[in-house]
């Protein structure tokens, strides 16, 4: 009756990694021999792992990655792709998010741009840091829609808080005036307090001339480029080969 009680209670407390490891503990025999300060450490060990493990698949569920099973462990570093594996280590440990410092991926179609981003997003989760991956065209879909709802302030503000946001496919579609003006906004919010990782497959030096506005140009390159990391993938397209097991193959 009392480990009930005990258990309902932790449970009302939200507490229910230690709750499990209570109910484990009654039920393993060999760890009667434990003392009390063995067991208690126990039990608050398992709250601690629940905790973070919500947490992560919190911030996973958030970040909507399109490769949601990309991790950095899966890298292919041949068929010439001129990744370096001391740079990606460097960038797995996310110390450039947690620096607010930006990230360009550049590069053919197929070569494993948008599956790379994920999986750099991916490790930020993993490392308690808040994720949003959105295709390019479709986050100005979504701003226009905010600007006719009366949205758009709290999706700036959304946005500025998360700490990794990956614009995928830069470049795809011509920008309006009203699209570069939404764009500065939200890259704005961000220089100096987050990060954002862009992928594209138009080479940087041709985006001063997409953006088509040479003020509006200046100042929205100026925001990206300041302190940012530039990878050119290269080799033949990964949509090409058949994986072995659910790796690389974007």
């Amino acid at each position: 009756m009392l480990m009930e009680q005990t258990l309902d209670n932790m449970k009302a407390l939200r507490l229910p990694g230690m709750a499990q490891a209570l109910e484990e503990q009654y039920g393993n025999p060999a760890l009667s021999d434990l003392g009390f300060d063995e067991r208690l450490a126990m039990m608050v060990d398992r709250e601690h792992i629940w905790r973070e493990n919500r947490r992560m698949s919190r911030l996973l569920q958030m970040a909507r990655l399109k490769s949601s099973q990309a991790c950095l462990e899966d890298i292919r570093y041949g068929q010439g792709r001129k990744l370096d594996k001391s740079l990606m280590a460097q960038l797995g440990s996310c110390q450039w998010v947690h620096h607010h410092q930006n990230l360009i991926l550049t590069g053919a179609t197929g070569c494993g741009k948008t599956w790379l981003a994920c999986a750099l997003g991916n490790a930020a989760c993993r490392q308690g840091l808040s994720v949003l991956y959105v295709r390019t065209p479709r986050l100005f879909e979504e701003l226009r829609i905010a600007h006719g709802d009366g949205s758009f302030g709290k999706r700036l503000a959304a946005l500025a808080k998360t700490d990794l946001l990956i614009l995928d496919d830069w470049g795809l579609a011509p920008l309006s005036q009203s699209d570069r003006n939404d764009l500065l906004e939200v890259l704005d919010d961000r220089v100096g307090t987050r990060s954002t990782l862009i992928t594209s497959q138009l080479p940087a030096e041709h985006w001063h001339a997409y953006l088509n506005d040479p003020t509006l140009a200046d100042a929205i390159l100026d925001r990206i480029m300041h302190a940012s990391h530039k990878i050119t993938l290269s080799g033949e397209s990964l949509r090409k080969t058949i994986p072995e097991k659910p790796r690389e193959t974007q």
